[in-house]
């Protein structure tokens, strides 16, 4: 399964100008963060509260923005036909 990180990457981008000062406030190497947020590898549980915390979001939010899955495009066209 893959997730959509597009929320999250916006948050960062909000909060830090870029991924690789983010990076080093949640103590992550950019090359690892870079891996995660392309769903190469997985967010570990530490990861995502640390990351709640710098981003100054609220825990109930976690769901909106590691758990959001990927649509495939072909779904979405499927979606869009059957409307």
């Amino acid at each position: 399964m893959q997730y959509d990180y597009s929320k999250l990457c916006g948050r960062i981008k909000e909060i830090f100008g870029t991924q690789e000062a983010f990076a080093k406030e949640i103590q992550m190497s950019s090359t690892t963060l870079i891996k995660k947020l392309s769903n190469k590898v997985k967010f570990r549980q530490d990861e995502i509260g640390r990351s709640m915390k710098a981003l100054k979001l609220n825990m109930k939010l976690i769901p909106i923005y590691f758990f959001k899955e990927k649509v495939e495009k072909n779904q979405q066209n499927n979606a869009a036909r059957h409307k």
